[in-house]
C-alpha cells in the first residue's frame, strides 16, 4: 500500500528544497513521482526498477507495447545508457538539448533494466526545466511517461495529474501550470536515415538543419 501522496510547491525555495529530496528518496525507494517538464507533467519512476516502471505502466492504465521514454539531467547520463550517440546524435543534443527533442537510440546491452517492449531500443530526453534537472541529477536516469491515464490528454497543471493518478503517485512536485502543452519532436536515430516518429516542439525543418536527410511519415 502506497503512502498517502505528498504536494510541494517548487514556487516556494523551502518547500522545492523538501520535496526534491522526498521525491528523490521516493525513486530511490521504487515509489513513483509527478514532476513538471518543459513539455507536459510526467509520471517517473527509477528506471531500473522493474517493479517502479511496471507500476508507472499500470498506474497509466498502459501496456509494455508502449515502453517508457527515459529522462535524464546530463548529456553524460544519456551516453552511458545507450550503444552511442553517434555524430548525428550529438549533434542534435547539441544544438536542442536540454530541451523538447527526444531521440530513439539503440540500448546499452550491458544494463540490467526493462521498460516494456523496446526491441533494444530506448527514447531518450533531456528536459529544460530547472526542477525536472534537479530531479534528475539526484535520481539518475528516470523512466518518465505523461502524467495522464492512457486515452486522456496528458496533464499540464498538477491539479490535473493528481485527479488522474491519485494515490499511485507518492510525491507530487507542483512547478505550476505547463508554459507549453506540444509534446517533444521525436527522431529515430537506429535506422540509416534518421525519422521523424512524432512532430512536436522542435519543428523539423530546424532538424533537418542540423541532420540533412530527415525521412517523414508523409
Amino acid at each position: 500500500m502506497a503512502p498517502v501522496s505528498r504536494r510541494f510547491d517548487c514556487s516556494n525555495p523551502d518547500e522545492r528544497t523538501t520535496g526534491l529530496a522526498e521525491a528523490a528518496a521516493a525513486v530511490r525507494g521504487g515509489e513513483l513521482v509527478v514532476l513538471p517538464t518543459d513539455t507536459v507533467y510526467g509520471i517517473g519512476a527509477d528506471a531500473f526498477t522493474h517493479s517502479a516502471v511496471n507500476a508507472l505502466l499500470e498506474a497509466k492504465g498502459r501496456g509494455r507495447d508502449m515502453p517508457v521514454p527515459v529522462l535524464v539531467g546530463t548529456v553524460r547520463a544519456a551516453s552511458a545508457l545507450v550503444e552511442s550517440l553517434g555524430t548525428q546524435g550529438q549533434d542534435l543534443v547539441d544544438n536542442f538539448w536540454p530541451g523538447p527533442l527526444t531521440l530513439i537510440l539503440r540500448a546499452n546491452r550491458s544494463l540490467s533494466w526493462d521498460l516494456g517492449e523496446t526491441k533494444g531500443t530506448v527514447a531518450v530526453r533531456m528536459p529544460l526545466h530547472p526542477v525536472a534537472l534537479d530531479l534528475l541529477k539526484e535520481t539518475g536516469p528516470m523512466a518518465v511517461s505523461s502524467a495522464n491515464r492512457s486515452g486522456n490528454p496528458p496533464a499540464t497543471t498538477v491539479d490535473g495529474a493528481q485527479e488522474q493518478l491519485g494515490e499511485t503517485v507518492s510525491v507530487y512536485l507542483d512547478g505550476g501550470p505547463c508554459n507549453d502543452n506540444v509534446p517533444s519532436t521525436i527522431i529515430d536515430l537506429t535506422t540509416a536515415v534518421p525519422r521523424v516518429l512524432r512532430k512536436g516542439a522542435i519543428p523539423v525543418d530546424k532538424i533537418r538543419g542540423i541532420v540533412g536527410y530527415l525521412a517523414t511519415e508523409e
